[in-house]
């Protein structure tokens, strides 16, 4: 088994990169994905969420507007520690076991985590390699703007909440740069893909027994 994490900047492409990665073998687990799960109404965490950030987050169908809470929390600190507080154990825990289920069923999965707060929430460090996709950030708002609606001025918001690219980086054990075509980029994925099964197939001759003569 091995756990890789797979993180970036907000629409850096890293939904792209996880697609490739899954393409090619891995399982992925997607920390968003969890999310929207979790927040179904009356659901513990929606009611945490209503309870934390009042009814005006609510669609007409009872369902969370997703722009309206991030509004909320991208431009307060404290909104955003909190939103963290309720349901990153939650996110967590359900990484945690859907890992367990794909390790029983398959002992030499590559199992990727994608999830966009894995650095600012120290869980980087529970991952075995870490992979960073990054893009400029002049792309990150276009994509913000093009697949959000946002303006220039939120796109730069969100951005500012996050840990720096360049930061994120820094941690990785593999930079993924999504700063030209698709095609470049899933070159890229695959060829990280690749260097991941060296490391699982590495792991598993370290663990089989000497078949040396007496």
């Amino acid at each position: 088994m091995l756990i890789v994490g797979l993180t970036g900047g907000v629409a850096s492409g890293k939904t792209a990169v996880s697609r490739v990665l899954e393409e090619e073998g891995a399982y992925v687990i997607d920390a968003d994905q969890i999310a929207r799960e979790l927040v179904q109404p009356h659901k513990p965490a929606w009611n945490e969420l209503v309870r934390a950030f009042g009814k005006e987050i609510l669609q007409e169908d009872g369902t969370i507007h997703r722009k309206k809470l991030a509004e909320k929390v991208f431009a307060d600190l404290k909104q955003r520690k909190l939103l963290n507080q309720i349901l990153h154990p939650q996110i967590k825990e359900e990484m945690d076991r859907r890992t367990r289920e794909i390790v029983q069923k398959d002992p030499e999965a590559i199992v990727v985590i994608d999830a966009p707060l894995l650095a600012e929430l120290g869980e980087h460090r529970r991952v075995d390699k870490l992979i960073v996709v990054t893009s400029t950030q002049a792309q990150q708002i276009e994509r913000l703007k093009e697949r959000d609606g946002r303006s220039p001025e939120e796109a730069f918001g969100i951005l500012s909440s996050q840990m720096p690219v360049e930061e994120k980086a820094k941690l990785a054990d593999f930079v993924i740069r999504n700063e030209g075509s698709l095609e470049e980029t899933k070159k890229r994925a695959k060829k990280v893909f690749e260097e991941l099964k060296k490391v699982v197939l590495q792991r598993k001759k370290a663990t089989q027994p000497s078949c040396r003569r007496p």
